[in-house]
């Protein structure tokens, strides 16, 4: 069960979650999860950087990243809601991402058919 802990970024809240979810699974399927979810899991840390990254340029990117495409359109259109929703969102990198890992994790699931 120590595969995810390689994920870059994981918390100890993901780690104990993915080990839940996968818990019934043989070596071969969680490794075969692993590998799709690795595809599709976003770091914590590139969601903030792309957060701070739109103080100064273009802000809703770390929206796109996390397929929210109509709230980075909203960011784009709005300077990230005058900058308050970027910097709202700068703080709570950990949860959007969590929160986006969390809907990965289960669509990939979803996807070996398990």
């Amino acid at each position: 069960m120590t595969d995810f802990v390689s994920l870059p970024g994981i918390e100890q809240e993901e780690l104990l979650w993915l080990q839940e979810l996968t818990r019934d699974y043989s070596i071969e399927t969680r490794q075969r999860f692993l590998a799709v979810y690795e595809g599709r899991r976003k770091d914590p840390q590139l969601i903030l950087i792309l957060c701070l990254v739109g103080l100064i340029g273009p802000a809703g990117i770390h929206r796109f990243l996390m397929n929210q495409v109509g709230m980075g359109v909203l960011y784009i259109l709005t300077v990230g809601l005058c900058w308050i929703g970027t910097i709202v969102d700068a703080v709570n990198y950990r949860k959007l991402t969590w929160e986006y890992n969390k809907k990965a994790a289960l669509q990939s699931a979803a996807l070996l058919g398990l």
